[in-house]
């Protein structure tokens, strides 16, 4: 081939396919481009480097391994040189105008029926026509150490030509020139490219530098005219130069790149401080971390990872709307994307960092993502190292209750979610207790202290700490002196659904019925004759309350209260039931069978049980006695933790009740139709002395 002779080849047809729909077609982002080129050079460098490992030779025409990207906006080109091991006349018909890889044709079809993404483009081995987004004529200049040098140029109209470079020797490597469209002219801005560059390629391993322009001040000697002045001026004024300042342009090259990779050195050899600082630079959090796990993973695949845990939860943790991850997904140094929602689970989102893959293709898609097996393997190994660190965490007392403080929900969320973790994670959620004071207890730590008669770990859910701690249902458990968990976060509801048992001991939601208190045979047989005792007062109430309770029993779980309202064991309880009724887009028709009914269980040892008892057995068709069985059972729910149905009707009976005490005459206010009238004013002061003696 003489110096002058050009030769013209014919792209491959689905070359042709695809440089067409490229051209024509409309694509957002276009800025893979500079990813892409950027990434083949790399690959270009890997491959010189790895031949010189053998034979130091292959590198002296160019010893700097280096990827060089300059513009130029009057001519209107973009160009991205590398030193790698360049191409022969056979490499340029071979990978710049044929298919060489097996999936592209399909990849070409399903870009065409727009099933693929453009981004996927550098899978299928052709991420160099990418160039074509923004350029509508490309020429490559390459030079391999067994060949000539050669010029390759296409403005995409079905050919190409190569000819032999007669222009200045790159010594090794390629020099790509993209003669940008009129409407792409932005590429050429410095800002641009920066940011791209340092979004996808900041940690590719060779140096990326680009030619940026520097202003300078400078001082020169102003001209002849400028300096003539009066004739009055002195000698020595005369003999001092003026100087003027002027702004000059200079060329430089910058380097783009600068971060290296922490993440491929020895953990052993990372200080905390440069954990912090590649943390924030990550992140731009502006604390520094909590923890972090920074490990490799080798075998039938490999890939590093680094998982940091921040020092606080940020305000939208749990957003709907926020990005599904703060994980960064690299394939060999080069940045994918950072939302991947398959390399991480939801409970584990305030976790940041980055994971680089050897194994993944360098393009792939969400939906090649959601197949890929690879994506699960790695996804495991995230999990399992992330419970890891948080069970180091635990060991620093004061780290794990900054920890807990901030992502406590997401432990119990874990629980909920992960069936294959859950018993891990069980070891790390902690609950304030009755016998834990101010420090939070964990379940390890309470199945120690269980009594031996004890049947199982008993807890109960609630909307506060305070409101549980006075609620009726631990007044049994406390005087017998079990211990019972505090839950009081909506999270610990959804939780216990899953969270069936820890260490074989099952746990037992107090506010339910069916609860065994570990009675001895004489507390049973006395409980058998309070109940034989109190049948006619249990009826009168059922009767009363008609279908707002299933039934009426007397109760040895309560010591202090008069009654309380337990829900079935297998309904919801009654914190979840407010939970439930808050959810703005709740579905009624579920409400209706998973509502529990209510069991009213009434104190045989209570007096105000006593003495209602009294009156009932006197007799049961006493209007008193009717609107105080309402009047308990009201008060029943709102201390076992329900929501009141009526509020205004019970306002009406507690409004009656002060008049009561008051002695003033009902007749002096307007009677409630709706409400039972209390008996005759003759009767009040009676009622009023027996009621006292209730109280």
């Amino acid at each position: 081939m003489s110096d002058t002779e050009v030769e013209t080849f014919a792209f491959q047809a689905e070359i042709n396919q695809l440089m067409s729909l490229i051209i024509n077609a409309f694509y957002s982002n276009k800025d893979i481009f500079i990813r892409e080129l950027i990434s083949n050079s790399s690959d270009a460098l890997d491959k010189i480097r790895y031949q010189s490992l053998t034979d130091k030779s292959v590198l002296e025409a160019n010893p700097d391994l280096k990827i060089d990207i300059e513009t130029n906006s009057e001519a209107k080109t973009w160009t991205i040189v590398d030193t790698g091991i360049g191409m022969t006349k056979a490499d340029l018909v071979n990978n710049l105008g044929t298919i060489a890889r097996s999936g592209t044709k399909d990849f070409i079809s399903n870009l065409t029926e727009g099933k693929a993404d453009i981004s996927m483009i550098g899978q299928f081995g052709v991420g160099f026509y990418s160039a074509y987004l923004v350029a509508d004529k490309v020429i490559v200049h390459t030079k391999h150490n067994d060949d000539e040098q050669y010029i390759w140029e296409s403005e995409a109209g079905g050919h190409f030509s190569i000819r032999r470079d007669t222009g200045p020797s790159l010594g090794r490597g390629t020099k790509i020139v993209l003669f940008l469209k009129e409407d792409q002219l932005d590429y050429l801005e410095e800002r641009k490219i920066k940011d791209i560059v340092k979004r996808h390629s900041q940690f590719i391993q060779y140096p990326i530098h680009l030619l940026v322009k520097k202003e300078e001040e400078k001082e020169v000697d102003e001209p002849e005219e400028e300096k003539k002045e009066d004739s009055e001026k002195t000698e020595e004024e005369k003999g001092e130069k003026k100087k003027k300042k002027v702004k000059e342009i200079k060329h430089e090259w910058e380097q783009l790149n600068k971060n290296k990779p922490l993440w491929l050195r020895n953990p052993s050899e990372i200080t905390k401080q440069e954990y912090a600082d590649f943390y924030k630079g990550l992140t731009n959090d502006w604390e520094e971390h909590l923890a972090v796990k920074h490990f490799k993973v080798e075998g039938q695949l490999e890939f590093t990872a680094m998982l940091f845990v921040p020092k606080r939860a940020p305000f939208d943790l749990f957003e709907s709307r926020k990005k599904p991850n703060n994980i960064k997904l690299y394939v060999r140094r080069v940045f994918i994307m950072d939302n991947c929602e398959e390399l991480i689970p939801e409970w584990l989102t305030f976790l940041k960092g980055l994971v680089d893959s050897e194994d993944l293709p360098l393009n792939i898609s969400r939906e090649l993502l959601q197949q890929n097996k690879i994506l699960k393997v790695i996804r495991k190994n995230l999990i399992k190292k992330a419970i890891e660190m948080f069970v180091e965490i635990k060991e620093n007392k004061e780290d794990y209750k900054k920890f807990y403080e901030s992502f406590s929900r997401n432990l119990k969320y874990g629980i909920h979610e992960d069936s294959e973790n859950r018993a891990k994670l069980a070891d790390l959620v902690q609950y304030y207790s009755t016998q834990s004071g101010e420090e939070q207890t964990t379940l390890k730590d309470y199945v120690t202290r269980m009594k031996p008669e004890q049947k199982g770990i008993y807890y109960i859910t609630g909307e506060s700490r305070k409101s549980v701690e006075n609620s009726p249902f631990i007044e049994g458990l406390k005087k017998k002196g079990i211990e019972v968990l505090f839950m009081t976060e909506p999270i610990d509801e959804y939780a216990m659904q899953q969270l069936k048992e820890y260490d074989s001991k099952k746990f037992i939601c107090i506010t339910k019925g069916g609860v065994d208190l570990g009675e001895t045979e004489e507390e049973k047989k006395a409980a058998e004759e309070e109940t034989k005792s109190f049948e006619n007062l249990c009826t009168i109430i059922k009767e009363t309350l008609g279908d707002k309770v299933e039934k009426v029993v007397t109760s040895s779980r309560i010591v202090q209260s008069p009654a309380c309202l337990v829900t079935g064991e297998h309904g919801w309880s009654a914190y979840m039931e407010r939970i439930m009724k808050a959810q703005a887009l709740r579905d009624n028709s579920m409400s209706s069978y998973m509502v529990s009914k209510k069991t009213l269980e009434i104190n045989p040892k209570h007096p105000i049980v006593k003495e209602l008892k009294k009156k009932a057995d006197a007799d049961k068709s006493d209007k008193t006695v009717k609107d105080l069985i309402w009047l308990l059972f009201e008060t029943s729910l709102l201390t076992s933790g329900f929501a009141l149905d009526e509020p205004a009707s019970f306002a009406n009976r507690i409004h009656r009740m002060i008049k009561l005490g008051l002695s003033i005459d009902d007749d002096e206010d307007v009677v409630d139709e709706d409400l039972p009238p209390l008996e005759t004013s003759a009767a009040s002061s009676d009622e009023g002395s027996k009621m006292e003696e209730v109280d």
